[in-house]
């Protein structure tokens, strides 16, 4: 079957960016010109992904605006003459078909992709977290669907990070059947350093066969209140293969300031419109 639903979890709180999502959500935060989530969809488009499942909650609804159409806005623009922008904004809309659906209390990711079961039903399906942007010639959901069509398995991203940052990630390990390619069997989230099976690490995003909806639905809940998705992949790995890939391109982690100012720099620097001014900018910052 063909992979053609992604689910979005997007209830945080984003409490690493306060006071900035005091009151707007972190997923809008802009990355240049395009908020975080703007990318996440399109890294789910450039895959083959037809219907966007957003798990929304409280303080949110900044997002089902940004993907809806704004006839006050178009209006506007096109009195002032500025036609290609009305374009622009109404590619925002038609980039997929979007579901929204509320998780009413903040019980973990694996609770938020369990609240897409109803619609995602029996088809495979990917999971795409708006924190990780990742700067790649195959978006990283294509790569992983591309995976799946060949295997029809569940298939996870995954990047080698540092020894000294595995406690900050779901840690996996398994065999190497091509390059940078694994069939799992050892799942443990955020492992202390000396207890990690590898560095390797899952990153956000995923394919999964519907069997992941039985598994999350046996989880138990853990010590924060929280269902946790690598508890239940871990569950699945039992009864099916699951395969792991190191994603080639760039990994931006923007869930924390530092990694979300490293996006922007690189990202601006890729803009033709502003490219030469603000590498000439950050070598006058850089002389001071």
């Amino acid at each position: 079957m063909k992979v053609k639903k992604a689910v979005l979890p997007v209830a945080g709180f984003g409490t690493r960016f306060l006071p900035a999502t005091k009151s707007s959500s972190k997923e809008m935060l802009p990355l240049v010109d395009k908020p975080l989530i703007h990318y996440a969809v399109e890294d789910a488009v450039k895959a083959g992904i037809e219907q966007i499942i957003f798990i929304t909650g409280r303080g949110k609804r900044a997002i089902e605006d940004y993907f809806d159409i704004s006839f006050e806005l178009e209006f506007h623009l096109k009195f002032q003459g500025k036609e290609e922008l009305v374009e622009k904004m109404r590619e925002i809309s038609n980039m997929a078909d979007f579901v929204y659906i509320r998780q009413k209390e903040p019980k973990g990711l694996g609770h938020a992709v369990l609240r897409a079961k109803d619609v995602v039903g029996s088809e495979p399906f990917a999971v795409i977290l708006a924190d990780d942007v990742i700067e790649a010639k195959r978006s990283g959901t294509q790569q992983l669907v591309e995976i799946f069509e060949k295997y029809h398995c569940s298939v996870i991203g995954l990047e080698e990070v540092s020894p000294e940052d595995v406690s900050s990630y779901g840690i996996v390990a398994g065999k190497e059947i091509e390059k940078g390619m694994f069939k799992l069997d050892t799942f443990v989230e955020k492992p202390p350093k000396d207890k990690a099976p590898s560095n390797t690490a899952i990153i956000g995003r995923y394919v999964f066969t519907p069997a992941i909806f039985e598994e999350l639905e046996k989880t138990k809940v853990g010590t924060k209140g929280e269902i946790q998705l690598t508890d239940a992949i871990e569950s699945l790995s039992r009864k099916e293969v699951i395969y792991g890939k190191i994603l080639e391109g760039k990994r931006f982690d923007c869930g924390n300031k530092l990694g979300f100012l490293k996006a922007t720099v690189e990202f601006a620097l890729h803009d033709k419109e502003i490219n030469s001014e603000f590498e000439k900018y950050l070598k006058e910052v850089i002389k001071c």
